[in-house]
């Protein structure tokens, strides 16, 4: 048993080391379906993955040096009726609050946190 993740950490980290960051989305531009959003960090996704949309596993990029799992999202869309994981990438304590919130500002989607608590 492995009550701390650690094993989830260490198969995420393998994932992300064996894929290509996508940036889609920079910091500062506008949602395609939603203008009035504008995104606060670099988002986008792992290239040759597949999240439960069919397209690739979501990423949220933060500003620290190593581009590490640092949390991860699960969200709850009732608009688009899905359910997906976005992966924190090196994001701090601030940034993971950032992208918190950004997961939970309407009824229409929820999103649960899930912090790294290893030190990296």
């Amino acid at each position: 048993m492995d009550p701390n993740g650690f094993g989830f950490w260490e198969a995420l980290d393998r994932l992300v080391e064996g894929s290509r960051v996508i940036v889609d989305r920079p910091k500062g531009s506008g949602h395609p379906r939603y203008p009035g959003f504008v995104y606060g960090l670099d988002y986008g996704y792992l290239d040759g993955t597949v999240s439960s949309d069919g397209e690739g596993i979501d990423v949220w990029i933060g500003t620290m040096e190593a581009a590490v799992p640092t949390a991860v999202i699960v969200t709850v869309d009732l608009v688009q009726r899905d359910s997906e994981i976005k992966i924190l990438l090196g994001c701090t304590d601030e940034e993971i609050d950032y992208v918190y919130g950004v997961h939970n500002e309407t009824d229409d989607m929820r999103g649960a946190l899930i912090r790294r608590f290893t030190r990296l």
